[in-house]
């Protein structure tokens, strides 16, 4: 599918103004009037590591690092409070960063006040902590310098700056890394999957130059750029006694793969060769789940044990474009082709499944947890846990009681990060994130569509939003006058008249995210409890970026935003109709049969009898929902990256994965070229002042004007086609369709 075609499809004004609401909310930031109720008087802020809080006024109250717009001449009062009782003070800079109007003494204790007076001055430019310079950070604006109703001329980015970080290279002898894991062991190392066949293991001496785990015959044939190969690994939680890892695996089509489908998908298990667990046993190969791939890409990828023991398996859409094509099921919303994401009972494809992989039956060479949401619905998949995703790609970021985050790859507009939690379905797709989609015209999000499936289709379920998103361009969100309450993004693009449509013309933000994890190392303070994820690649053809975003305080205990802990979706009640009971699905042995790829029915099980309320950031109505999302969407920043592995405060290559080791720190894994014959290399993320090359850190450097982006191959022989002219990936590694 493609993401932005050389046709520069036009998408319309009145579809950009639908998208404000929801990106200001998540630090995406849209043309400004003068504020009206300038501050005046007393500010009142809390003050945490993560960054500054308002409290008062209300403009200001529960925004993180808020701008503070003050009138110049006016006398302040500001009282701020130390909420986490890390060392904090408030200091007010001018523009040129060498004087400071107001500077503090450092308070350390929570629940310590401090109370500042001063008069708002022209020359006051930004208020900071000492301490944490970086994430406690806000602008100063005044209410004179923009004349009322009228756009101002500064801009701010769509994208915040974040934290500086360096990347430290650790190894450079791969092809196409896609993810990195640990086991639960003594030993010292870390095991890098290369999407070519093969895991190699990287040790306190470095890469080992013999593979730990070789399947590269077992794979399909590559073409120039493919999202196929070896993707996924995970080792089980007693590896350290058992020696069992899992991996997944792209194969030629295999018995009980339909003749016209593209592969076969391979979840197999894997036992070391010796006590030591130095190198896997090849021959030890045990088939768990196959299931027939229609196309060559939406893949997905990744595979992890969560809290709970259990192995938890994305699986992408079957491919194409659109979520249509061969292989497609139709299913509940008949405004849009295909259907595999909405679908439970056709296929396992679009979805997040659940499985044991510690007993096995007669039927199955695997489980299904007896509290899997779909267990007791007659006609349904059991293995589900999850639906209505496209591509779920990188890496699977657990919390505590088993929840998840997990990027989604976006097809045309929007790229995403959903909340997984059991039984919820992510929209694919009737949305694309946030925003209502079409098939018929993917680049022109409808005004309306449905927030809920139907009573009869699984007792009538929330569609949920994701709690992060982004656009791929910054035009996409630009319209003539459009009023936020943040500051300018600063895009530029071309207006359009009442009605009329314009080109997309803004600055290329990305094109296919690539899901990270959230921080738990110790090493950069300011990346503590953030959400680290990146873009595989600016715009299709340069370097990838890497971000940050920052989930709500007391997430996820106290949910997504204010008092939402209810507010996510509940788990599938058992009030169904009677059906197979206990583990039993309808699928038998270890393949998923969808030959026939008949429609899919949408039954009357009731899944979910009464209301429920809604989970991340979904719409409040019953209604249908317009094409945009409410607030509850986490800010992002922009990491700035330095080291000899970066460049204009990017890493210098695509951004094809993440890894966490044991001690909670993360790597980055790129590659030089956007098939699968590049140079891999993995690099640590550090403190940016232990990089030996700084490299080239201005972030604010001017770029090239990128080049649009190329269109990406929606069938494999397209791609063949292309050859090395192929510029964008979907989903897996590359920019999704």
């Amino acid at each position: 599918m493609t993401r932005n075609d050389d046709s520069k499809t036009a998408t319309s004004r009145r579809r950009i103004l639908r998208s404000t609401a929801a990106l200001s909310v998540a630090g995406v930031a849209l043309p400004a009037t003068a504020q009206d109720d300038a501050i005046t008087g007393e500010i009142e802020l809390g003050g945490r590591t993560s960054g500054w809080v308002g409290i008062s006024p209300d403009a200001i109250t529960d925004e993180r690092n808020p701008t503070l717009q003050l009138v110049a001449g006016e006398e302040y009062t500001l009282t701020w409070e130390n909420q986490d009782g890390a060392g904090h003070n408030f200091i007010i800079e001018g523009e040129d960063e060498e004087e400071n109007y107001v500077a503090t003494d450092v308070l350390s204790d929570t629940g310590e006040t401090q109370t500042v007076e001063f008069t708002a001055e022209e020359g006051m430019s930004e208020y900071y902590c000492g301490p944490h310079p970086q994430s406690m950070r806000g602008a100063i604006e005044f209410a004179d310098d923009a004349t009322d109703g009228e756009e101002t001329d500064e801009s701010a980015p769509l994208i915040g700056e974040g934290p500086t970080v360096g990347l430290e290279t650790v190894t450079d002898d791969l092809t196409a890394p896609v993810t990195l894991q640990v086991a639960d062991e003594e030993a010292d190392r870390r095991f890098i999957v290369d999407q070519t066949g093969y895991i190699y293991v990287h040790g306190e001496d470095g890469l080992q130059e013999e593979p730990f785990l070789d399947v590269s015959d077992q794979l399909v044939e590559f073409q120039d750029f493919d999202e196929r190969g070896l993707l996924g690994l995970a080792f089980h939680p007693d590896f350290q006694e058992n020696g069992r890892f899992f991996v997944r695996y792209s194969s030629p089509p295999r018995e009980g793969t339909p003749e016209e489908y593209d592969h076969t998908f391979v979840l197999s298990e894997f036992q070391t060769a010796d006590d030591d667990h130095s190198t896997a046993d090849p021959d030890s190969e045990r088939t768990i789940l196959e299931i027939p791939e229609p196309q060559f890409n939406h893949n997905s990828g990744p595979i992890a044990f969560g809290p709970d023991g259990y192995l938890y398996v994305p699986t992408g859409d079957g491919g194409g474009a659109n979520d249509t094509d061969e292989g497609h099921v139709e299913d509940w919303y008949d405004e849009n082709d295909g259907g595999n994401g909405q679908d439970t009972e056709e296929n396992l494809l679009g979805a997040i499944l659940r499985l044991d992989v510690d007993v096995e039956s007669d039927e199955r060479a695997y489980g299904i947890p007896d509290d899997n949401p779909l267990v007791d619905a007659e006609g349904h998949h059991g293995e589900y846990y999850a639906w209505g995703m496209r591509n779920p790609w990188g890496g699977m970021s657990f919390t505590g009681d088993g929840e998840f985050l997990m990027a989604d790859v976006g097809q045309e507009l929007f790229e995403s990060v959903n909340h997984v939690q059991q039984g919820g379905n992510y929209s694919w797709n009737v949305k694309e994130g946030a925003h209502c989609f079409s098939t018929e015209n993917p680049t022109e999000p409808p005004e309306d569509c449905p927030d809920s499936t139907p009573d009869d289709v699984r007792g009538g379920e929330e569609l949920l939003d994701p709690v992060i998103e982004y656009p791929h361009d910054l035009g996409i969100l630009e319209s003539d006058g459009a009023e936020s309450d943040e500051a300018d993004d600063g895009a530029e693009s071309d207006e359009a008249d009442d009605g009329e449509e314009t080109a997309s013309t803004g600055e290329p933000v990305g094109v296919s995210i690539t899901g990270g994890y959230l921080y738990e190392g110790g090493e950069i303070d300011d990346l503590e409890g953030t959400y680290i994820f990146g873009d595989w690649s600016q715009d299709g053809e340069g370097p990838g970026t890497l971000f940050l975003a920052r989930p709500p305080e007391g997430w996820p205990d106290d949910g997504d935003g204010d008092d939402l802990e209810d507010m996510f979706l509940d788990p599938p009640t058992d009030d169904g109709d009677d059906g197979n009971g206990g583990n039993e699905t309808e699928t038998s042995g270890n393949e998923t049969d969808i030959a026939d790829n008949e429609t899919a029915a949408n039954g009357g099980d009731e899944l979910h009898e009464e209301e429920q309320e809604r989970g991340g950031n979904e719409t409040e109505s019953d209604e249908a929902a317009p094409g945009t999302t409410q607030e509850g969407l986490w800010p992002i920043e922009r990491l700035q990256v330095q080291g000899s592995a970066a460049e204009n405060g990017r890493p210098t290559g695509f951004v094809y994965g993440f890894g966490q080791g044991a001690d909670g720190e993360l790597y980055v894994l790129t590659t030089s070229t956007s098939t699968v014959e590049g140079d891999g290399a993995v690099h640590r993320i550090v403190p940016a002042d232990e990089t030996d090359d700084e490299g080239d850190t201005d972030a604010d450097a001017t770029e090239e004007d990128s080049p649009e982006v190329e269109r990406e191959p929606e069938t494999e022989e397209e791609a063949e086609a292309n050859g090395d002219n192929e510029t964008e990936a979907d989903d897996d590694n590359e920019t999704a369709d």
